[in-house]
């Protein structure tokens, strides 16, 4: 297990400490979780602006400040940033609830995060994979234990933004997502995970290179799902063309296309891979894991399964009813197209404009829940108000007119005309056009600016936030042996059967086999990548680039001497020396109020002393 991290006695007060090994349980997490809530009670009893609290100068979060949370953690420090992370949870859900005090309550959730960010900034290298990865629980208010989740876990569920933009975040992140640092499942329990670094069980040959397990890393798992993605929209586009194309072909109404089976056939391993890891994360992980881009891929798979159904009954049937299923299957089809081609800008969303332009559209779509809420209350009293109206003669039209007119007007063609000859009628109509048209969208479009100038306002921050959560979503569900679609469809049926028939042993050597037959080619250009490219290649980086460019932590760098040929001649670099060149730099570390107050206290301390010496005189 990781071992605890604490500020040594007589140590650096600036790092955490490797001390011992502790795994707290789940009670004494919940009582440091109230102790770090009291103390964030007495820092911050009144109101107090965030940005006071983010700023790297806060006159708030002070050294002494964290210097008291880490020292109030005990023998918990690796703990203290889950802890404290938790904490900011419980208080946004105090300020949720108790919105007369919802300022005070943000002000203390927000401090929370700065001084875990500012906590884990002091943790050791060697210690910062345990800190932010190791799995945790607390105690829940009705008595049971939560789902294990780590700092980093936590942090992504709870959208922390200062957490997650953190070097030290994200430096744990691109470890994870370029394989550096892989998941280790415990003997007992596969879903109780660590993280360890990758080099500890390898050898650096190219041979150790070709090992299954690196088709879970992140990086590589999204250029597969890239590839297979292409691969569907091509199958895709070319079977929405057969209606056209065999439409003379006898066969038509009793075969698949083998285009339509290459689709159906990637549409359902997608289907099944979204089906397996909505089902993990329900289980294991939280509702909060998912997002927009989580019900895009459930519209999707829905309407995919939907028309490969009706296809296949079609195939079945005879006469028209066989006719009219292949036209609604193929009717059905092309709601997906809107879908896939939406979720291909996923593909892009590495580079930082894309992956904030997603996050920009996932926010107005939150954004618009207001939106609709409203318009479907005056939707319902309308489309009634428009049918009382219709039905004051006695007679009434189909109701799907009516919400036919309605739309329309809601949309910007109204047709006036249609209730020309009722002047209460078209009195209705012109309210429900003023309503919608001036009003409703209006605060839509208010809306989307609000949530537009929210995410670009802090995008850097948003982003990394977000390729945290993507980076971590492709692991969180716990998995021993990935099968990236379609290859899931070989698991499913020729490997998974085994499992209750065999030992644990066995399946585990023969899921290897079968995962070296069937990825060969990708774990053979993996393993050149990894070998050739990073390893070999690493020595001309750092012969390029060198080591400890521009750090003052060494003499030699502080106060250089010039070349031989130049100490011949007499002339010197460091004629003044590098601490009385730094004397006359300003305090950045310190904020302005402070520093102007510890002027005062020197002033007050100088005049004291003055004081104390009139008075000897005197006397």
């Amino acid at each position: 297990m990781p071992g605890l991290t604490a500020i040594h006695d007589g140590g650096d007060a600036n790092s955490l400490m490797s001390i011992q090994s502790v795994k707290p349980t789940p009670d004494t997490l919940s009582r440091l979780v109230a102790r770090l809530r009291a103390l964030t009670l007495r820092l911050l009893p009144v109101e107090v602006e965030p940005k006071d609290l983010s700023t790297p100068t806060s006159r708030i979060i002070t050294p002494e400040v964290i210097s008291a949370y880490t020292a109030a953690a005990g023998d918990f420090v690796e703990a203290l940033p889950y802890c404290l992370l938790r904490a900011r949870a419980e208080f946004l859900w105090d300020a949720a609830h108790n919105p007369a005090d919802y300022d005070e309550n943000y002000g203390r959730a927000i401090a929370c995060e700065v001084l875990a960010r500012r906590i884990v900034h002091k943790t050791a290298p060697e210690r910062l994979n345990a800190v932010m990865s190791t799995r945790y629980k607390h105690k829940q208010i009705d008595g049971d234990d939560s789902d294990p989740a780590s700092a980093l876990e936590m942090a992504i569920d709870t959208h922390c933004t200062i957490f997650l933009s953190s070097t030290e975040s994200q430096d744990v992140v691109k470890a994870i997502w370029n394989g550096h640092i892989v998941q280790k499942s415990e003997d007992d329990d596969i879903h109780d995970v660590d993280y360890i670094p990758y080099s500890e069980h390898r050898t650096g040959s190219t041979w150790d290179h070709l090992d299954p397990s690196r088709l879970s890393v992140p990086r590589y798992q999204n250029l597969l799902r890239i590839v297979v993605w292409l691969l569907f929209l091509v199958a895709y586009s070319q079977a929405v063309r057969q209606p056209v194309e065999r439409l003379a072909d006898p066969t038509y109404a009793t075969n698949l296309d083998a285009w339509e089976i290459i689709l159906y056939v990637l549409g359902l391993s997608i289907v099944f891979e979204d089906s397996h890891k909505f089902v993990k994360l329900l289980r294991f992980v939280t509702w909060r894991a998912f997002s927009f881009w989580n019900m895009v891929a459930i519209i999707t798979d829905s309407l995919l399964l939907a028309a490969f159904i009706l296809r296949i009954v079609g195939l079945k049937e005879t006469g028209d009813h066989s006719t009219q299923l292949r036209v609604n299957s193929f009717q059905v089809l092309s709601f997906v197209s809107p879908l896939i081609w939406m979720k291909l800008v996923t593909v892009f969303d590495g580079y930082q404009y894309v992956g904030t332009m997603q996050i920009c559209v996932a926010r107005m779509l939150q954004e618009s829940g207001i939106f609709f809420a409203l318009l479907s209350i005056l939707g319902l009293g309308f489309v009634q108000a428009m049918y009382a109206l219709d039905a004051a003669d006695g007679t009434v039209e189909s109701p799907a007119a009516v919400v036919n007119a309605l739309v329309q007007g809601l949309l910007g063609s109204p047709d006036f005309e249609r209730y020309i000859t009722s002047p209460t009628g078209l009195l209705m109509y012109y309210l429900w056009n003023i309503v919608t048209m001036i009003i409703l969208l209006n605060i839509l479009i208010s809306l989307f600016s609000s949530a537009y100038d929210d995410v670009v306002e802090d995008s850097e921050a948003e982003y990394l936030a977000y390729f945290a959560g993507k980076t971590v979503g492709m692991i969180r569900a716990p998995d021993s042996y990935v099968y990236p679609a379609p290859f899931n469809l070989v698991e499913i049926f020729l490997v998974s059967p085994f499992e209750f028939f065999v030992s644990k042993r066995t399946y585990a050597q023969y899921n290897r086999v079968v995962m070296r037959i069937v990825f060969f080619i990708p774990l053979t250009m993996i393993a050149l990548y990894e070998s050739f490219r990073e390893e070999r290649a690493g020595w001309v980086k750092h012969w390029l680039h060198g080591t400890d460019q521009g750090d003052d932590n060494y003499e030699a760098i502080r106060d250089p001497e010039p070349a031989e040929e130049d100490v011949s001649s007499g002339l010197k670099i460091s004629k003044v020396p590098f601490t009385e060149l730094v004397k006359v730099f300003p305090n950045t570390a310190q904020s302005g109020e402070t520093l102007l107050m510890l002027e005062v206290q020197e002033l007050r301390a100088k005049l004291d002393a003055v004081l104390q010496k009139l008075e000897g005189n005197q006397k």
